[in-house]
């Protein structure tokens, strides 16, 4: 009954997969009294068991409905230093649940450092917490950040704050140097999403609109002036004569000097994951933007463009780097479902572009979001991994209210495990010859896949989140529950009972009483005849002949 009932679930779970197209939902039917969590901050403990305190429903189409076995008497692996900012609302109590559930049980996290960018922090600090989360993220070099929330007018009333805080994006990507945001699609082996194979973006992360100043002026005369940094004459950039009474003025600029670093971490990841690069700009209009089109081509042209042929990665786009605009962009999204390609724009332009592929491809939860900065000495790449969806604030007030809720953290788990894997390569980077850090790298390198493995195999099992499953799906925390199950089994079963033993070659040398009689030099010019490579091996060919050679080769017998 219980294989009956899974198939028939895996059924239904693929048929409203088919037709959902957002990542979280929620239920009308009350779980009870309303829960309220005691805090926002990350240090909110899930141990007290109080009457109104959520428990996980009874489902008859789970394989297994246990938690996660304790797993206090189990040795931790220390994770690497890194930075974690928490946010709020919903997907700060889900990354609660995960942390819990999945990644404590395994690891000691005292490594952390935990900045609360909540709007409550950031405003009893008046904002000096988000300072020391960007000291620190520049320190570190690896950074995990949950969804946060930047006020809006109406909401800095009902929370009572000082101000309207602006988004932490704009300090985050200043302070480390920000050069690109990766946005690739998310994908799960079995289930077809909207794009069947990856997509990659890459979003010059500064520049553009973001940083603008405008004000509101009448009639007039504006002039936008250059003032040259090295004493030279200033000149007029811009003059414009306004002659309607009510204008808004802006000006903004695109910093360019990063460009050819953006082009490299471009092409080298389409490269490895094997999709066709596009360049997208709006030059023929926007003629300041073949600045960047020129950039990309060169650095292509002259280190990738080789790579690329050989690989056949240029077949679809006629065997060169083809330069789409972006109105072009925007239909070609939509028809290149088949997906293998990536593209590389603007600031702007990569925002509006990448809300497009999450789209097609589901929801903002099928997409990551990782800003990629340099140190100040650019020794180190900073790499900040955030889902690429917000706070998920209707699910957030339905989980007050007692509803049931059921949010997809796919995207938020994606997060998590790349910082914590950039945080042990920057670790090993460090301590390349130390080889507790080598076997601590690999070990958190196969916890991730295991972890993937885990969150995956659930979908496919067909006990997803709503957005998978339609109303028959699982809760939040039942979710978690489930793929913290299965992650421990899979975990459980690749622990040995004791370790290998430790295999040594047999010293078969020849005794140095009979080596007094041989010719050492003809031995080793001999030798060096066959060892064609110069590596000091002779392979099977080049060994045949020498045995030839000196007649002492084997014959076939009758």
């Amino acid at each position: 009954m219980a294989t009956s009932s899974l198939r028939l679930l895996s059924s239904r779970c693929l048929s409203a997969a088919s037709k959902a197209n957002a990542f979280g939902s929620s239920s009308s039917s009350s779980t009870g009294a309303a829960r309220k969590l005691s805090s926002l901050s990350s240090s909110y403990q899930f141990s007290t068991i109080s009457p109104n305190a959520y428990t996980p429903t009874i489902r008859y189409q789970s394989t297994d409905t246990t938690t996660t076995p304790s797993s206090s008497d189990k040795p931790k692996a220390k994770a690497p230093p890194m930075v974690y900012i928490a946010g709020e609302e919903m997907t700060h109590y889900t990354t609660q649940l995960l942390l819990n559930q999945w990644i404590e049980p395994y690891f000691d996290t005292s490594t952390w450092e935990t900045y609360d960018l909540s709007c409550k922090s950031r405003d009893d600090t008046d904002d000096q917490v988000l300072s020391d989360a960007v000291a620190a993220g520049k320190r570190i070099g690896a950074i995990f950040k949950e969804p946060t929330i930047t006020p809006s007018a109406i909401q800095v009333q009902e929370m009572g704050l000082k101000k309207a805080w602006g988004s932490p994006n704009g300090a985050m990507r200043k302070g480390w140097n920000g050069i690109t945001i990766s946005r690739d699609t998310i994908h799960i082996e079995g289930i077809e999403l909207g794009y069947k194979n990856q997509v990659l973006f890459e979003r010059h992360a500064v520049g553009g609109e973001y940083g603008a100043g405008w004000n509101e002026v009448g009639a007039g005369t504006l002039l936008t002036t250059y003032i040259p940094s090295d004493g030279g004459a200033p000149f007029v950039v811009d003059k414009r004569d306004l002659t309607d009474n009510h204008n808004v003025c802006v000006v903004y600029h695109n910093p360019y000097d990063n460009v050819r670093e953006l082009a490299h971490l471009f092409f080298k990841r389409c490269l490895e994951h094997e999709v066709t690069p596009y360049i997208v700009t709006k030059k023929t209009v926007f003629k300041w933007q073949e600045g960047f089109w020129a950039t990309m081509k060169k650095v292509f042209d002259d280190t990738y463009k080789d790579d690329f042929l050989k690989a056949g990665l240029l077949d679809r786009s006629g065997g060169e780097l083809t330069h789409l605009i972006s109105d072009a962009a925007t239909m070609q999204l939509i028809r290149w479902t088949d997906g293998g390609f990536g593209m590389a724009a603007h600031n702007y332009d990569g925002d509006m572009l990448t809300d497009q592929i999450a789209q097609v491809h589901r929801s903002p939860g099928f997409i990551t979001s990782n800003l990629v900065g340099r140190s100040d000495d650019g020794s180190t790449l900073i790499k900040e991994f955030e889902a690429s969806h917000g706070t998920v604030t209707d699910l957030w007030l339905d989980h007050l209210a007692g509803k049931e809720t059921s949010l997809n953290p796919l995207g938020l788990v994606e997060a998590l495990l790349g910082a914590m894997t950039h945080a042990s390569q920057l670790e090993l980077d460090a301590n390349p010859n130390d080889k507790s850090i080598i076997s601590k790298h690999a070990h958190i390198n196969n916890f991730a896949d295991t972890l993937r493995t885990a969150l995956h195999n659930t979908f496919r099992y067909g006990q997803g989140t709503r957005d998978m499953c339609g109303p028959t799906g699982f809760t939040t925390e039942d979710f978690v529950a489930k793929v913290g199950w299965r992650l421990n089994r899979y975990l459980e079963q690749q622990i040995e009972e004791t370790a290998p033993p430790e295999l040594k070659e047999e010293d078969l040398a020849v005794p140095k009483e009979k080596m007094t009689d041989m010719d050492q030099k003809a031995i080793l010019k001999l030798f060096e005849k066959y060892d064609k490579s110069g590596e000091g091996k002779i392979d099977f060919k080049n060994f045949s002949k020498m045995l030839m050679k000196m007649g002492v080769a084997p014959k076939k017998t009758n």
